[in-house]
């Protein structure tokens, strides 16, 4: 195995609060690229949002906290956080329907 495979790791993020209709999805995926994250960012019917995201524990922890903070129009209450299986190593991150 690779040694950059070896440090790549995958966290489930489950974000509440005022967290859709303020550009909430586009900006966690444009904050991932930049970063250079893995995975994919979704809304929930229940007025939350779910991400997958893969990558350094580095790079993990500053998406964590990006966020906790999101877009200026957000309101984040709370941040739930739980490891996640390994998705393909080349996926961009992507906004799911």
């Amino acid at each position: 195995m690779s040694e950059k495979r070896s440090m790549r790791i995958c966290k489930h993020y489950h974000v509440f609060g005022r967290v859709q209709g303020v550009w909430y999805r586009g900006s966690t995926r444009d904050q991932a690229r930049q970063l250079g994250l893995s995975g994919w960012v979704r809304n929930r019917e229940d007025g939350s949002v779910e991400a997958v995201a893969c990558g350094t524990p580095e790079t993990l922890e500053r998406f964590r906290a990006w966020l906790q903070e999101g877009p200026s129009a957000a309101r984040v209450e709370r941040v739930e956080e739980k490891d996640a299986p390994q998705g393909p190593e080349d996926e961009e991150f992507v906004i799911k329907p």
